[in-house]
């Protein structure tokens, strides 16, 4: 399990990753409301398509209620940090 940390929007026009914090934190904005658990769910929908993972194999550990979150994934780590590296 890979752990990855994100600041995320919800309510953008598309799901998309903006660029990073200072800290290195990727910023990602969500296509969907911050109602019911729905901007986590698209957060762990984009991120298992990008990765080409299978859904279960991506999960918000910390921060369910928060903008910044703690994801697990179950993925090789190199694999997960050349993705984060193509956004800058």
């Amino acid at each position: 399990m890979t752990k990855l940390e994100l600041r995320v929007s919800p309510g953008a026009d598309r799901t998309r990753v903006t660029g990073r914090l200072a800290d290195g934190r990727l910023k990602v904005r969500v296509a969907a409301p911050p109602e019911r658990g729905e901007a986590n769910d698209e957060l762990v929908l984009f991120l298992a398509r990008a990765l080409g993972l299978p859904r279960a194999a991506v999960r918000v550990a910390r921060g369910r209620s928060s903008r910044d979150k703690l994801l697990e994934v179950d993925v090789d780590a190199s694999r997960l940090r050349a993705w984060t590296e193509s956004f800058g």
